[in-house]
């Protein structure tokens, strides 16, 4: 295995280490590719302003050389002034810290930002030992975390070995929970449905007659897209964050640069009435999985939602042979759609331990109170036949 030098570097622009070096470290052999922690994804979103100080992202992500002076582990962080952005909420942990007197801003934060999708975050070069990457990498986050005097270093949807890793390392585990659909070698959405109880196939085939009634539903990818596509999601999207969240946090141009780079890893999903585009679904293919991101409409139909979120993005991972589809954070009335109950991971270095002991408690219970909470949602609401799914 190549040896590492000790010495880890900090870097304010992804652009700083470069898509060749970035991308050789994000590619191990081992994990299926993930278009979130992709060189162009992350510096799509620095190159628009998405993900940048004035946001209150500021890029700090980590390098480390080995022996002949080439890159060979990155690790994407950001130093933080609030809570916005990340899907692992920590927003009752910053007010009481902050009401006892604390500090609780900046933090650090290792994610793809505006992305609640699972993947790895201490990413090693494939000719190098993973663990003493992954070392070094830790090592220097929590360096840069007291010379920032951070409160807290979140590792934010990581792999479940990595997350095993850092709690070897005294870091505090946190389990969430999303909902996913797993593809059990289905050849088509009828071989699909064909695993639910018959209740749930009906109500699905009524929702997706309703939806496309009078519609037209087009899925586009690769050299597919336009500009035009674009700036008719933007606006179902902007929409859709206007009413949930009061500030969307990407901009018009991130899809540009997106479209520009990353068009073969897209999935978007649209709807028409008349030739006049009303909704859309944003989705990022990766390895073996279809990751649903955003959604947004302009006119409001019945069950549309969950045909271009949930029914398109199976039908796609049936047709592609990929093995999933992850629809985002939250929402029990997807497991009706197929999509069940599925563990998430973060860990997290809390710097005071007055701060740190009550969290490790809190961590301790939420994360019984997660698992019972997917045993008894996959128990008494999963859609599949006894013996299924």
């Amino acid at each position: 295995m190549t040896r590492l030098k000790a010495a880890v570097r900090v870097h304010r622009r992804i652009a700083e280490i470069g898509r060749d070096a970035w991308d050789a470290c994000a590619s191990r052999a081992d994990w299926p590719s993930n278009p979130f922690i992709s060189y162009d994804f992350l510096d799509c979103l620095e190159e628009a302003g998405c993900a940048v100080e004035r946001t209150g992202w500021a890029p700090q992500h980590l390098s480390v050389d080995d022996e002949d002076g080439a890159i060979a582990a990155v690790m994407p962080l950001y130093l933080k002034g609030h809570s916005q952005g990340e899907y692992i909420f920590d927003h009752a942990w910053a007010d009481a810290y902050e009401r006892a007197g604390g500090r609780y801003y900046p933090k650090l934060v290792s994610a793809s930002p505006f992305s609640p999708v699972s993947g790895p975050r201490f990413l090693v070069r494939d000719d190098v030992g993973l663990d003493d990457g992954r070392q070094r990498l830790l090592g220097g986050a929590l360096a840069l975390c007291e010379k920032f005097g951070a409160s807290t270093l979140g590792i934010n949807f990581s792999l479940e070995d990595e997350w095993r890793f850092m709690g070897e390392q005294g870091l505090l585990q946190r389990t969430n929970q999303q909902y996913h659909w797993l593809n059990a070698s289905y050849a088509t959405f009828e071989h699909f449905l064909a695993a639910l109880s018959s209740g749930r196939r009906k109500t699905i085939r009524r929702e997706r007659r309703d939806a496309a009634a009078g519609l037209e539903i087009v899925r586009l990818t690769g050299a597919d897209l336009t500009e035009d596509h674009w700036d008719a999601f933007y606006a179902f999207y902007m929409d859709t964050g206007s009413r949930k969240w009061g500030s969307p946090y990407l901009n018009r141009r991130f899809f540009s640069l997106l479209n520009e780079r990353m068009a073969d890893k897209v999935l978007l999903v649209l709807a028409s009435r008349e030739g006049r585009w009303i909704a859309g679904a944003f989705n990022l293919i990766g390895g073996d999985c279809l990751f649903g991101r955003n959604w947004g409409c302009l006119e409001d139909v019945r069950f549309l939602h969950f045909e271009l979120c949930y029914y398109q993005a199976i039908e796609f991972a049936i047709e592609t042979g990929l093995e999933r589809v992850e629809a985002g954070a939250q929402g029990q009335h997807k497991i009706a759609r197929g999509y069940l109950p599925t563990p998430v991971h973060s860990a997290h270095y809390i710097a005071d331990p007055a701060l740190r002991a009550p969290v490790a408690r809190f961590l301790q219970e939420e994360m019984r109170a997660v698992q019972g909470e997917m045993d008894w949602l996959a128990d008494e609401y999963s859609p599949f036949r006894k013996g299924e799914g």
